[in-house]
């Protein structure tokens, strides 16, 4: 498209438009309003994230994210290794994983968005175009639950724009070249109604079950994880042909949830490896799943979204201020600078253990060891490789060497 009718646009020329109202464009969109720049936050409003739901408990204060938000508190993890042994790896008092339904949580961070002043525009971007005064100019496609005419497209029209779209971001395929984009794992999930009393498969209310099973995913894994009321079944791949729905039934009957009525299924890409660059040089900024940060080996993503979030809106305002596209490098160069070596560690240890069943046993067995539980804890809960114990991070080396070639254990 190269062109718009006059009578479509918006009367406003916003400063930012934010594509995408997940955790990551939300909290983008609310900070840079709350600054005082003009603000649109686009989002379809229509579709809910297939999502675990699991946020470090640390994230409640990092961004001001009430209790109330919270379905779930899980107070530790069971790790299921393909012969059906299983680990237990217990928080203790170093704090909790909190779960969030994103049928909730989504809009309630975008009304939050908007009463910090960011304009909600409910649609979804179909085209965009830089404009002869450097603006870009966005065509938004109005959803059915919308209050615009049906079938009329909107105009939206700012300085800058923030591609928060998620894993099939719509602003990274009309403005980055079609080769740049994350390497990607699809998952699906099921929400169904929790349990009420004791399960067959030993399921709590307080604990994550992941399971390491090439039946369920031969290179990533599956999960159980409460939400209250409601459970999230699912389990992702990359391998094409595995049947991620088949393998999802599977999992609920050996966690005794066959039985249990299913609320909504849900799937969709998962990306597992962050983008070389992030912005295109000039005046758009890719962020969250559009970016690829998410966690490899773990999946996760929505603390490391919101994160993005908040870097993005310093960025672009130290754009907007100075007229120096340089500043949005920095979103990319900041948060890797945090996270990408944590990144890189998970993403060697996804290669190494998740190849097949031998490993992934041995991979289960490794996570009954206190200095590795340990350590596994402080880093997600902090979001940070400890470094207080360089000792233990030695002992777990070793460890992990003598497992992957075979060698017994000390005895102690």
């Amino acid at each position: 498209m190269t062109a718009f009718r006059e009578g479509d646009r918006m009367e406003t020329l916003y400063d930012v438009a934010v594509i995408g109202g997940g955790p990551s464009g939300a909290i983008a969109a609310e900070k840079l309003a709350r600054s005082g720049y003009r603000v649109a936050l686009v989002d379809p409003a229509d579709r809910i994230k297939p999502c675990g739901g699991a946020i470090p408990s640390r994230a409640l204060q990092d961004f001001a994210i009430p209790e109330s938000q919270l379905v779930s508190r899980a107070h530790g993890a069971r790790i299921i290794a393909p012969s059906g042994r299983s680990v237990d790896m217990k928080i203790g008092d170093r704090g909790f994983v909190g779960m969030v339904d994103r049928a909730t949580f989504d809009p309630w961070l975008r009304t939050r968005a908007a009463g910090a002043g960011a304009v909600p525009v409910t649609g979804r971007l179909t085209g965009l175009v830089e404009e002869a005064d450097g603006n870009i100019a966005l065509v938004v496609r109005p959803s059915r639950s919308s209050s615009s005419a049906e079938g009329t497209d909107l105009v939206v029209r700012a300085r800058l724009v923030i591609g928060a779209d998620g894993a099939n971001s719509a602003v990274r395929r009309l403005a980055f070249p079609a080769a740049k984009k994350p390497r990607y794992v699809f998952a699906y999930h099921e929400i169904v109604e929790s349990p009420v009393g004791e399960a067959a498969g030993g399921f709590e209310p307080e604990r994550c079950d992941v399971i390491y099973d090439g039946r369920i995913s031969p290179d990533f894994y599956g999960w159980v994880f409460p939400h209250g009321e409601h459970t999230s079944i699912g389990t992702g791949s990359a391998v094409k042909g595995h049947d991620l729905r088949e393998a999802t039934a599977a999992l609920r009957r050996s966690s005794g949830l066959e039985d249990c009525r299913i609320i909504r299924q849900e799937g969709a890409p998962l990306p597992l490896k962050a983008m070389r660059r992030w912005d295109n040089g000039r005046n758009i900024l890719l962020i969250g799943d559009a970016a690829g940060t998410v966690a490899p080996s773990s999946g996760e993503g929505i603390y490391y979204a919101m994160l993005c979030g908040t870097i993005a809106a310093d960025a672009v305002a130290a754009c907007l201020a100075t007229g120096q596209a340089t500043a949005l490098k920095e979103v990319r160069r900041r948060f890797m600078r945090e996270h990408g070596r944590v990144f890189l560690i998970l993403g060697i240890m996804q290669t190494v253990w998740y190849r097949n069943d031998r490993l992934r046993e041995k991979f289960v067995t490794m996570c009954a060891d206190p200095d590795i539980q340990r350590l596994t804890w402080e880093s997600y809960l902090d979001k940070k490789l400890t470094r207080r114990d360089p000792l233990a991070h030695i002992r777990v080396f070793l460890k992990d060497l003598a497992q992957l070639l075979g060698i017994p254990a000390a005895q102690k």
